[in-house]
């Protein structure tokens, strides 16, 4: 009998015994004796395995093939024509696909889908294991060999291999070979300085860690144009690719075994510069004269794709976003012009902080600093991942150093991080597209501010040009009612939020501390005011009538409903019930909430007056949100074989402990409506009062019966 870790590596493969992908037939044997195969049906959507993205239509072989095959000294790269029938069976044939069946198959039609088989280093690199408290990208394996009397998960953070040198530069040291990127030589021109220097803002973070020279861009030689090839994995590259698609993409290549990062290739989509161009005019457009006509210059648009660069460059270094990192700055520290200089307005270029929309006129702000750049939280994440750790052998031996590095965010709170879920999660500081968030109110207070300001510009900066149609006007308008509901959702976060901050065993504090019941009330108090009245300055019929005949009613009807949803979130309704649980008299109620809320959006029931279109709309909205609360709608009839996971999030979702008093508020606001009916003079207030009746009856009694 074996024991320890070598025993149970001699057990693993007879445990968990290895799938057979694919038969094939040996074609004939090469002169070294080795079997030739026919691998084709491989990548041409016939075996499961290798097919990813979800429900597909079943392949057809006869129109389908492999259109080429490239090699390089460390990957094969394949491209197949795949052309799919509609039928939702399995891939490769067989039974059907209970989620394509859920889902549905492709449409019929061809694509073209690339493969890249790369091979992994001979001698794996010695990994550092994952701490949640600092954002990795991260490579998961189970561990049979501890004592943890478990099945250990072990996590590695996704990081180059960065080696120093027996070059030294001062202090720092020459790595042995440079993260490099080439610049694709299909990049327009004018757009290849920027690029380089997107690329190299992150050599600053690297000197942090101890590196000269740690990253570096380089343009494609001219003689090499067609040699350098992105597609060859010892080439990372910044690719620039003619597309529609708002967007930039940063995927890498890694080694399963340590976290090492093989290849990565920066995808630059040639209308983020729409994008960028829309967010910049919409957040800090009344700041920047140079924004004030569309288009934009060359040198501010290079700017802009210089900093979604640097973004991207960061993903390829290991680094998922950072949603935390903006609230961890004072309100008042990013209006100030030496703070944002030396710190930007952001500790991460990697949170979605776009544009420092807070800052004020008054402010006097350069310019340079309304733009996120590499901050601190990127240089101390760069420190945490990539620094050498003398004397560590292991992985093991390296985690006190690491900890002790983690556990600088306690007293240094721009270092912390949270990832994407945060979006979904129950801290308001971790909200998408915000700014300065720590104090929601305030900064969106300040951020409605600005949005009066940028719609006052909306004509002349989209109108400048003789001739053209009004796209920009449209396009434009809709980013900026768009930006609206944004900066007001943030505010609809704060009510039965928990502010958040990740922690080991050994410190002090809680992970999850309640935000105080005053700064909920001051939330709702502020929606009240601010989303569910009727933002007048966003309805300009100089605007409306060049383009559209209607449709105002339907744009602020949405991003009203936008902030409406956030607010009544189930998952929000069903914390409140919790917190009021644990708190007691101290805390903001769900009742109270929703009290709130009522007397916010009903407003004229209770001091009289007519009820204008817009507020109509929002009512009914209201009345839309409680009854989905109440009724949610019937789950889909599943078909056999989707997981039970799959089909709890596909089915309805409620707030169980909620239902109370949801119905308690429409009761209640039935009698005031009722009272409200009866009082009004104007006609068609009255006629939307009952039919608001009408529909409360629906709701309580969906069967028709009390």
């Amino acid at each position: 009998m074996y024991f320890g870790r070598r025993a149970i590596a001699r057990a693993i493969p007879i445990v968990n015994y290895a799938p057979i992908v694919a038969s094939f037939n040996v074609e004939a044997y090469g002169r070294d004796s080795a079997p030739v195969i026919e691998v084709s049906r491989l990548f041409l959507g016939g075996v499961s395995d290798l097919i990813q993205g979800g429900p597909r239509g079943t392949p057809d072989p006869s129109r389908s093939f492999v259109e080429k095959v490239s090699t390089y000294p460390r990957n094969v790269e394949i491209e197949a024509s795949q052309t799919f029938a509609t039928l939702p069976q399995a891939p490769g044939g067989g039974a059907p696909n209970p989620l394509a069946a859920l889902l549905g198959s492709a449409p019929e039609g061809t694509q073209l889908y690339h493969y890249s088989l790369v091979r992994l280093p001979d001698q794996p690199m010695m990994p550092r294991l994952y701490d949640e408290r600092v954002g990795f990208f991260n490579s998961q394996r189970a561990d049979f060999g501890t004592r943890e009397q478990r099945v250990a998960r072990r996590r590695f953070a996704n990081r180059w291999r960065l080696e120093c040198s027996d070059r030294k530069e001062g202090n720092l040291c020459v790595p042995k070979k440079p993260i490099t990127y080439y610049v694709d030589p299909a990049t327009p021109t004018w757009l290849v300085p920027f690029i380089k220097a997107g690329i190299e803002e992150w050599q600053a973070a690297f000197e942090a860690a101890g590196f000269k020279h740690g990253i570096v861009a380089r343009e494609v030689p001219r003689d090499s144009i067609g040699i350098v090839q992105g597609e060859d994995a010892s080439v990372s590259m910044v690719r620039w690719l003619p597309s529609a698609t708002e967007n930039a993409v940063g995927p890498s290549t890694v080694d399963p075994r340590s976290g090492e990062i093989l290849d990565a290739d920066v995808q630059m989509y040639h209308n983020i510069m729409n994008l960028q161009r829309t967010w910049y005019f919409t957040q800090v457009g009344h700041l920047d004269p140079r924004a004030q006509k569309l288009p934009f210059p060359d040198s501010l648009m290079g700017r802009l794709v210089q900093f979604v660069v640097a973004h991207e460059v960061g993903h390829t270094l290991g680094f998922p976003h950072n949603m935390k990192a903006s609230s961890m700055y004072p309100l008042d520290s990013i209006r100030n012009a030496s703070f944002v200089k030396r710190m930007g307005h952001s500790p991460s270029i990697m949170d979605y902080a776009r544009f420092n929309y807070v800052a004020q006129p008054e402010d006097r702000l350069p310019l340079e600093t309304l733009i996120p750049k590499v901050g601190p939280y990127d240089k101390f994440a760069i420190m945490w991942g990539y620094t050498p750790i003398a004397g560590a052998a292991t992985p093991e031996a390296e985690k006190p150093t690491l900890n002790r590095w983690a556990s600088m965010q306690d007293t240094i709170p721009w270092y912390r991080y949270a990832g994407d879920e945060g979006i979904q999660g129950p801290d308001p500081g971790e909200a998408n597209e915000a700014v300065g968030d720590a104090d929601a109110v305030r900064a969106t207070e300040l951020g409605l501010k600005n949005i009066r300001r940028v719609a006052k510009l909306l004509v002349p900066a989209a109108t400048a040009t003789p001739g053209e149609t009004y796209e920009d006007l449209e396009e434009v308008y809709g980013r900026v009612v768009g930006q609206w509901a944004t900066e007001l959702g943030h505010v609809a976060r704060i009510p039965g939020g928990l502010s958040k901050q990740e922690k080991v065993v050994g410190q002090r504090g809680d992970v999850f501390t309640p935000i105080p019941a005053a700064r909920q009330r001051a939330a709702v108090a502020f929606l009240n005011e601010h989303a569910f009245r009727t933002p007048e300055y966003l309805i300009d019929e100089s605007i409306l009538r060049r383009i559209e005949p209607t449709g105002s009613l339907d744009r602020i009807g949405n991003a009203q409903r936008r902030v409406l949803s956030a607010l009544l979130d189930n998952a929000k309704l069903q914390r409140m019930v919790e917190n009021e649980a644990h708190q007691g008299a101290s805390a903001y109620t769900l009742g109270e909430m929703l009290g709130d809320v009522r007397r916010g959006v009903w407003s004229e029931i209770y001091r009289g007056g007519t009820i204008d279109p817009y507020r109509r709309r929002l009512q009914r909205n209201y009345l839309d949100a409680m009854a989905s609360k109440l009724n949610p709608p019937s789950a889909p009839a599943l078909p056999p074989g989707v997981p039970p996971q799959l089909a709890a999030l596909l089915g309805p979702q409620s707030a169980p402990d909620a239902r109370p008093l949801l119905r308690g508020e429409l009761l209640d606001l039935d009698r005031e409506l009722a009272a409200a009916a009866g009082r009004t003079g104007d006609r068609t207030t009255r006629l939307h009062l009952l039919d608001a009746r009408a529909q409360i009856e629906r709701i309580l009694y969906p069967e028709g019966r009390r």
